[in-house]
């Protein structure tokens, strides 16, 4: 999946990177907005896109549910992965508080 690395730093560092990347999943925050203890907002996101591109993610999933489903904790009748997402517009969800009466 992604290079073995023989400095000791490294697998923390993928540990930092793969946190802010999921931080951005888990919140649909701009990745301008990943706090700085992830890293630089660019090198994660870059990172993000790469792996993507190299199919590191569909690798990541196929190999959890591979070892979900040997161990019995997947029941494919019921379990499934959906990867829709749909986004509101960033202004969505600022409606209006309360509807106004008519005064006669």
């Amino acid at each position: 999946m992604l290079k073995s690395c023989a400095i000791a730093g490294c697998i923390h560092e993928y540990r930092r990177i793969i946190n802010g990347i999921l931080w951005i999943l888990r919140t649909g925050a701009p990745w301008r907005d990943l706090p700085e203890y992830y890293g630089k907002w660019e090198s994660v996101a870059t990172r993000f896109y790469r792996w993507l591109q190299a199919g590191v993610w569909k690798q990541i999933l196929e190999n959890l549910q591979e070892n979900a489903d040997k161990q019995g904790l997947i029941d494919w009748e019921v379990h499934y992965v959906d990867g829709t997402v749909i986004r509101a517009h960033q202004h969505a969800a600022g409606g209006k508080k309360g509807v106004k009466k008519k005064k006669n």
